[in-house]
């Protein structure tokens, strides 16, 4: 066991009893408050000792695994001064790794002398099992399939209904079986571990079904992991036994405690001037680079340890095999602003439990200088949220996106060939929990988030969609073919692309939320996937998709495009595309011709992937080597006789020569 002045916080079983740390260096006085077996009653209150390094430590003879604990701090209460110490209110270790119920709002969260004890979870006592397995790393290149645990199960008629919902849910052989079929290589789980409700959605009969708003950085939430470690550990085997990696979308950039009207339920109890960031000379008011209310200080030494300790708690207890980062750059922040030379993101990387994990970052926040895209330093891999709206654009039918939809599937590397960098680190995405599902995106020309009880002036307004003739939900059958028609073409576009490729969970399959671009607070239907509605054609078109991506070598290699011969682009009439061609507004087709290897064969191989973005059929010339005919990929699989393939509007083709 890693010693606990080094962590700085935790507990230890022994054989003998509990021994507990906590760190604090403005707290006057820590008591360590035990609770009965149900975490009703407290039973005692037990001062603790201030140590080397500010850390507070007990030890207490005669306690086992199963204790159920907490903390009060007090100290000075100056809020204007950054100081929040209030021994009525009962917090939460930042080191509890299981908890004994889902935090739950309150107003008397936030009320100076109010006592929370009824209120706030207990922390439950628990040796560390390490798991034995060794993790099966996530390659770059795959299919990166992200995961709302809740919304993604509650439904699926096949799961026992008391598994619903829970993490154990994704192990289901249904939902393997689905996983394998549209050619899953990582799941990535939307936020797990335990969070609290923003505090305006109770009065408004909303709740918080992402998980963004976390209190414990390593305590999964009773409500999607009732069995603990030992539920992620088991499901986490079974993905790997499908040869399917973990990866944990965690939030270190904010709490749930939020701005200076927030609920008091961990940090801001035990040491609020040294866990978040507070304006120079001003340290009443709370640095908000996160537009959640707060900011966590990550470039401090406690945050920093507490950061890699969860990390490393993920890996050796349950296996996970990589981490997704919210709001990214506030972890490589100092006082000076984002770096990658960050101490914080060096340790991350240079830490021997964390080597070989993957590490994927949402490389902005709305902080001065937050966008910083291609700016993490490798290995991490970055959202890209320029290939995005390009690909979007481009499909809308705005002009002048030819170019840029090309430096799109070749890996985006203006962005990723920085300081010398041969190859992309880039996530392709066109749709993720934050925004329009891929079904939304062409059936809605603006948001419609009047459910979320903010008049519609939350979530995004720039989406770059399109409804195809209606706003909205529409009996018209020429409607209804015509946006299934636009996702399968951004869908072929997202796979055909060079780099990590990310899928939001049902957007395989036509999910909607009824143009809700911000559906965080809609644990309900809105979110929820109904497996009995899942369009089956587009789950096939998805998996044929996944198959082509795995059978061709250019799609697992990260390396940029050379230029020798290695990648052609080509005009609908086969010639090379020309500067005049490029810049062309109007453009409506393009030839993407790569030099491969069929990995069914072994064999070189030219593989073609044709994009005609206008409503009409448009006739592909392509150049054919003597002896040889080009190939029909995919649903309607055939030869071609001569050199013309047609392509219908508003699709994308792959055609191999033979």
């Amino acid at each position: 066991m890693e010693d606990l002045l080094l962590r700085q916080g935790g507990v230890v079983v022994s054989e003998t009893g509990v021994d507990f740390a906590v760190w604090s260096v403005h707290a006057s006085r820590i008591e360590l408050c035990l609770y009965d077996e149900n975490g009703e009653k407290e039973l005692c209150r037990l001062p603790m000792i201030r140590g080397d390094g500010n850390v507070h430590r007990l030890f207490v003879d005669g306690l086992q695994e199963g204790t159920r604990y907490g903390y009060r701090a007090d100290g000075v209460h100056a809020p204007d001064e950054g100081l929040w110490f209030d021994p009525a209110k009962l917090l939460v270790d930042p080191y509890a790794t299981e908890l004994d119920r889902p935090f739950r709002y309150d107003p008397r969260l936030g009320v100076h002398g109010e006592e929370t004890a009824d209120l706030v979870p207990k922390a439950i006592v628990r040796r560390d099992v390490a798991t034995r397995s060794a993790g099966k790393p996530f390659r770059p290149g795959g299919l990166v399939y992200e995961i709302a645990v809740k919304p993604f199960t509650i439904l699926h008629p096949d799961i026992p209904t008391g598994l619903r919902g829970t993490v154990a849910a994704l192990a289901h052989p249904s939902v393997i079986a689905h996983l394998k079929q549209i050619g899953v290589d990582a799941v990535e789980l939307m936020p797990i571990t335990a969070w609290i409700d923003e505090r305006h959605l109770p009065p408004l009969g909303l709740s918080n079904g992402w998980g963004y708003n976390p209190i414990a950085f390593m305590a999964l939430d009773p409500r999607l992991a009732p069995g603990g470690m030992a539920e992620l550990r088991d499901t986490v085997s079974a993905l790997h036994a499908a040869g399917i990696s973990v990866i944990l979308d965690l939030v270190f950039n904010h709490t749930g405690e939020s701005d200076r009207f927030g609920a008091t339920l961990s940090f801001r109890g035990l040491d609020n001037l040294s866990f978040y960031r507070h304006e120079a000379g001003r340290p009443g008011v709370l640095v908000n680079d996160t537009g959640t209310g707060n900011t966590v200080d990550c470039d401090h030494p406690y945050i920093r340890h507490l950061i890699l300790d969860s990390l490393r708690h993920f890996v050796l207890h349950a296996g996970v095999d990589g981490f997704r980062f919210d709001l990214a750059t506030v972890i490589g922040r100092t006082a000076n602003g984002f770096t990658t030379e960050n101490a914080t993101l060096q340790a991350m990387l240079a830490d021997d439990v964390l080597a070989g994990r993957s590490m994927i970052a949402e490389p902005w926040d709305i902080g001065p200088g937050g966008y910083q895209l291609g700016n993490f330093p490798p290995p991490f891999l970055e959202w890209n949220d320029r290939a995005r709206d390009d690909t979007r654009l481009y499909w809308r039918g705005d002009g002048g996106k030819t170019g840029a939809l090309a430096t799109v599937l070749a890996g985006s590397s203006e962005i990723f060939s920085r300081n010398g960098a041969q190859g992309t680190r880039s996530v392709n995405f066109l749709a993720a929990h934050d925004g329009f599902t891929l079904m939304d995106l062409v059936s809605y020309a603006g948001k419609h988030n009047e459910a979320n009880g903010e008049g519609n002036r939350d979530g995004h307004n720039e989406n770059f969609s399109w409804n195809n003739g209606i706003e909205g939900p529409t009996n018209d059958a020429v409607i209804i073919e015509s946006r299934r028609r636009d996702v399968r073409a951004l869908l072929s576009t997202l796979f055909a692309s060079r780099g990590t490729i990310m899928l939001t969970a049902g957007d395989e399959g036509g999910h909607s939320q009824r143009g809700n671009n911000n559906a965080y607070c809609q644990d309900n239907e809105i979110t929820w996937l109904d497996w009995k509605t899942l369009d089956d054609e587009l789950v096939r078109h998805t998996a044929l998709l996944a198959t082509l991506r795995r059978r061709f070598s250019i799609f697992n290699e990260m390396r940029f495009f050379a230029g020798n011969g290695d990648v052609e682009w080509l005009s609908v009439d086969g010639a090379p595309m020309t500067v005049e061609k490029w810049e062309t507004p109007s453009l409506s087709t393009l030839a993407m011709v790569l030099a491969t290897t069929d990995l069914d064969t072994g064999r070189p191989a030219r593989l073609a992937v044709l994009f005609n973005r206008s409503a009409n059929r448009a006739t592909f010339l392509l150049p054919t080597q003597p002896g040889r005919t080009w190939s029909l990929l995919g649903e309607e699989d055939g030869h071609f006789e001569g050199a013309e393939i047609a392509v219908h509007g508003r699709s994308v083709r792959f055609i191999m020569e033979n």
